[in-house]
């Protein structure tokens, strides 16, 4: 790690993880390298490998901020959802989602060839954040439904987050995709990433009856 304050690290891991973004919105998987994103920015090569040692790495970073955000909104939640209706809890969840395009394209697209080439360390601090979703997500469940069960909390943790890494595709398509399916003979349904995450919730979250 180079030399300086905790608060200048911080920015310019920042900074890589912003151009990283950018470049990954843009271009896709492949087309993040370490020299595309000292392009982006005013660090070279040899300076951004004092922040991260691969482009994975940095990828997995872009991903744990991501994680920590949607983790501090449903933190959020945890007052409120105590009164809430089914329908009224799944609309709150399912926001905390509909800006996280990147988290849910890395999930669905790019996370074994992540975690494949990045630091064990690294995971693990990710894998932290993971566990702090779901502890979120019990704790809103609990909020939401004094009685409701830990078996119940676990079985509705699995479910929606397995529904997480799979959703990105059916909200998405390319051009490409498009133009292929068209010509296959299948119709085409974008549906947005509020609308699927809301139905799926509804249907997992049970009543308070």
């Amino acid at each position: 790690m180079p030399k300086g304050s905790p608060e200048l690290t911080e920015k310019r891991k920042n900074e890589i993880l912003d151009a990283c973004e950018k470049i990954y919105r843009a271009k896709g998987f492949y087309g993040v390298t370490i020299k595309e994103i000292s392009t982006e920015i005013s660090l070279t090569r040899p300076a951004i490998y004092n922040y991260f040692e691969t482009k994975e790495e940095i990828l997995l970073g872009l991903l744990a901020r991501e994680y920590r955000r949607w983790c501090e909104e449903l933190e959020s939640l945890i007052t409120v959802a105590g009164g809430c209706v089914r329908q009224d809890l799944a609309r709150h969840m399912a926001h905390t989602l509909a800006d996280k395009e990147t988290l849910l394209r890395i999930l669905n697209m790019n996370l074994f060839e992540i975690e494949q080439n990045s630091r064990i360390e690294r995971l693990a601090d990710f894998k932290r954040l993971y566990h702090r979703s779901l502890i979120a997500m019990n704790r809103l469940l609990h909020s939401y439904k004094a009685e409701i069960t830990d078996s119940r909390c676990e079985e509705f943790c699995e479910t929606f987050c397995a529904f997480l890494f799979g959703v990105y595709p059916f909200a998405f398509h390319t051009q490409k995709q498009k133009d292929a399916m068209k010509l296959a003979g299948v119709a085409v349904r974008e549906a947005g990433i509020f609308d699927m995450v809301c139905r799926c919730l509804i249907r997992l979250i049970p009543d308070k009856d």
